[in-house]
């Protein structure tokens, strides 16, 4: 679900194997694990085999498959680069024209790229992995999860407060960087923000655990990952890398959350004595 739709399956295969290895056995299997280990299989992807995960190619039918495709001239769809890429690999010429578009809130577009309406960027009729582009399918989702109590609502939410926060400050902050004046709510439904938001970042066993660390957790996400689109044009998508970092605090975060109860308790009963 968060690969592109052309990803070779021995390459799948071969990530899997990676992360189920060094991501989750090796910390003593399942529920041990400290990191998403769907996430660090898209890494190993990201990083050992970049011409796969980059969906910069574009793959077209050129015969027949099972008896289909006989008409291969008339193309229903092909595979490029993603709104985000498009956004990072346009250059400072061409830069404040694409912002101003953006600013609008009416469409994205980019050279050579279709234009993508705000119905396409919610139903996720646009370039993507197999199941980042929807919105609306996320957002049924997040009801399930939400619905079962298997996903925390203040971690999910804290992403996207975190998020938009982030996309907000260099907004006003870096009017010179096109990928900053992507309006808060694009910078939310394009790319993988809220998959990861909903189903990568509400990972019981990788998350923060205390209440009070779930918002900082998930804040930090959100916050994180639009300070790697906008600050990093060699990956403009932010959200693999954010999540992956927190999973590592996580722990430091439960800690200092619980280490901050027991002091403010020690310090009442100090006061009682």
């Amino acid at each position: 679900m968060i690969v592109p739709v052309g990803c070779p399956l021995w390459v799948l295969a071969l990530a899997t194997a990676f992360a189920v290895i060094f991501a989750k056995e090796v910390f003593g299997g399942t529920g041990m694990n400290i990191v998403n280990v769907a996430l660090i299989a898209r890494a190993f992807i990201f990083f050992a085999y970049p011409q796969v995960i980059s969906g910069d190619g574009v793959w077209v039918a050129t015969e027949q498959i099972c008896g289909l495709g006989a008409n291969v001239a008339n193309v229903d769809g092909y595979t490029c680069a993603t709104a985000l890429q498009q956004i990072a690999d346009t250059k400072a010429a061409a830069g404040t024209t694409l912002a101003a578009t953006l600013s609008d809130g009416a469409v994205i577009s980019g050279a050579g790229s279709a234009t993508l309406s705000v119905s396409d960027m919610l139903f996720g009729f646009m370039p993507g992995s197999i199941g980042e582009t929807s919105v609306v399918a996320i957002a049924l989702g997040a009801a399930l999860l939400l619905f079962t109590g298997v996903a925390s609502w203040k971690t999910m939410l804290s992403v996207f407060v975190g998020g938009i926060a982030m996309s907000l400050l260099f907004q006003h902050t870096m009017p010179e960087n096109p990928v900053a004046q992507i309006p808060f709510w694009q910078h939310i439904i394009l790319g993988g923000f809220c998959f990861g938001a909903v189903f990568m970042a509400t990972d019981p066993v990788t998350s923060a655990r205390t209440e009070k660390g779930k918002y900082i957790y998930g804040f930090g996400i959100g916050a994180m990952a639009i300070l790697i689109r906008v600050m990093n044009p060699g990956y403009p998508e932010g959200m693999m890398l954010a999540i992956l970092l927190m999973n590592v605090v996580a722990p430091f975060i439960d800690y200092c959350v619980v280490q901050s109860n027991a002091n403010a308790r020690a310090k009442r009963v100090t006061k009682k004595n």
